[in-house]
């Protein structure tokens, strides 16, 4: 059991690496990753010119059990956005424009194919 939550740890980290790096490319810059807020964590957060960016990042192995995307759920997103506004209220940045995107990775035979949803969903109501 703790060797298959270990992998999924590393395949987590390898999918959060190679999505900072596809985002930087694409000339976003990164502010800080694996944020923790009493609602939950962060992947990425990014800014996009004056937008502040915040990033899910899923990763799968295969796709098996549907696309890394389809794991965003509306609870999942209920829990990020609430994370997004707790960052934003602690940086004194409410005024700033926002967004949330998806990165979606699947590494199949060790190739990854990134999927990037760009304002994937609005700000997800309690």
């Amino acid at each position: 059991m703790f060797a298959r939550l270990k992998k999924r740890r590393d395949l987590g980290r390898e999918g959060e690496d190679l999505a900072a790096a596809y985002l930087k490319k694409k000339g976003l810059r990164l502010i800080d990753r694996n944020v923790r807020t009493p609602y939950g964590e962060i992947d990425l957060i990014l800014e996009d010119g004056r937008i502040v960016v915040f990033a899910e990042v899923k990763t799968r192995s295969g796709t098996g059990f549907g696309g890394p995307s389809a794991a965003v759920d509306r609870e999942k997103r209920r829990r990020i956005s609430r994370a997004a506004l707790s960052f934003l209220a602690d940086k004194g940045w409410q005024d700033r424009a926002a967004r949330f995107d998806v990165v979606g990775i699947v590494l199949e035979e060790g190739r990854p194919r990134l999927d990037h949803l760009i304002d994937a969903f609005d700000l997800a109501a309690d």
